[in-house]
């Protein structure tokens, strides 16, 4: 069973930064494109990035230009940096394998809280 581990959260100031970092209990992690997700209280579990094995990247509208997708070979993990942070980006942040139907491959895990507020 694969179990993914998202650190990295905390509580941050309008315009603050954060590094999330994203592992799994996979010997194949970085052949796998690997998405970052968030869902904040009431709201639907969104995908905000992506970079597949070959490292290109997509971002959805709403963080394209402020959070960073990247790999760390070295730890085999999966940064999320995340700057110029909005209070609308308070949220629960998940990785996990995007399925080209939607959803997500494997089973959720625990996430990590983001909160930006003054």
């Amino acid at each position: 069973q694969v179990q993914f581990v998202e650190s990295g959260g905390g509580l941050v100031v309008p315009g603050g930064s954060l590094r999330l970092s994203c592992t799994a209990s996979m010997s194949s992690f970085n052949v796998y494109t690997i998405a970052w997700y968030r869902q904040a209280p009431g709201e639907q579990r969104e995908q905000v990035a992506s970079i597949k094995s070959g490292d290109n990247s997509n971002y959805a509208e709403s963080v394209k230009g402020r959070f960073i997708i990247s790999r760390d070979h070295a730890k085999n993990a999966v940064v999320l940096q995340m700057n110029r942070l909005k209070p609308e980006d308070t949220a629960v942040y998940f990785c996990n394998v995007p399925k080209p139907s939607g959803g997500a491959l494997f089973t959720w895990g625990q996430g990590t809280q983001v909160t930006v507020s003054s």
